[in-house]
């Protein structure tokens, strides 16, 4: 009998579970294509469509808008900067720290991974953490974005166990030949990494990107605000042009647009970069889930 044969139940097993896929799929897709439309469309249109795919008037107005002013030009130049130091900080700390915990022959390794675990289970809360920003003089600085979660406990264990994964032989050529730990670390384990750097750096930047709880505690200076802040304002004002600004007084801005504009503004970047990194995305996982 052919492996390959499949019975009249078997294509309606199959059929029934790419239905139901696809049913899901429309679900997750659907209110972002309304949203994507939606920036395109005049006030009037969706006002008066409850829900469209494509707009029958497409304009580019609240997109002109959106660009023309200082506010939106600043919140995205400050997301984006403390997105790549921010990623740049959170991932070359938790490697240092992952990197040296995956020597069996570090003195204290068990007792610093067991509080680790416990970093990781345990939160001292929003309030003790506030505290601890405001005494360090870090409030309405941009590093109170980026050093409260510079290693998250959970990535650094993944990436602990897929320096584990390498050959211990590595380790001890490299010693015989005279090298020292950084010297290790810097010619031999990093480029070995490059799926787990790739994907957790992924993770770093769309947490950064995304965030806007810290800059809510933290950032009291509107000219320092990120652009999920200003997302944030756009979305829950009223008249959205007052938090954004009105260059030309006669101009009346469509304030339903807006909304969807500045969603799909800041919703579009880590969807562009996804696809580039996606190929590392589940070896960089897998590969330092494997072994605990």
């Amino acid at each position: 009998m052919s492996l390959n044969h499949t019975t009249a139940k078997d294509r309606v097993f199959d059929g029934v579970n790419i239905a139901i896929l696809l049913g899901f799929a429309a679900l997750t897709i659907l209110p972002f294509l309304y949203v994507l439309a939606a920036s395109f469309a005049t006030e009037s249109e969706i006002a008066a469509r409850p829900f469209f795919l494509w707009p029958e008037n497409p304009t580019l107005e609240t997109y002109r808008y959106i660009f023309s002013t200082d506010t939106f030009v600043r919140s995205l130049l400050v997301t984006i900067g403390v997105t790549v130091v921010g990623t740049v900080v959170q991932i070359v700390m938790t490697l240092l720290m992952a990197y040296p915990l995956s020597d069996p022959n570090l003195v204290g390794r068990g007792l610093i991974m067991r509080l680790v675990l416990f970093a990781m289970l345990f939160s001292g809360g929003m309030i003790p953490l506030f505290l601890v920003i405001k005494q360090l003089g870090l409030l309405d600085s941009y590093w109170a974005l980026i050093l409260p979660l510079a290693i998250n406990p959970f990535n650094l264990i993944v990436i602990r166990t897929f320096f584990q994964q390498l050959p211990g032989e590595l380790r001890e050529a490299a010693e015989i030949d005279g090298a020292n730990e950084f010297t290790t670390f810097w010619r031999i384990m990093l480029p070995l990494s490059k799926p787990v750097i790739a994907t957790f750096s992924l993770f770093y930047a769309v947490g950064l990107w995304n965030d806007f709880m810290s800059p809510l505690l933290y950032i009291s200076d509107s000219s320092k605000w990120t652009l999920q802040m200003f997302v944030r304002q756009v979305t829950i004002s009223t008249d959205p042009s007052t938090t954004i600004g009105n260059l030309d007084p006669n101009y009346v801005p469509p304030a339903e647009g807006l909304k969807f504009a500045v969603i799909v503004i800041a919703t579009l970047p880590i969807m562009c970069i996804y696809p580039f990194l996606q190929k590392h995305f589940a070896k960089g996982v897998m590969i330092g889930s494997v072994k605990g």
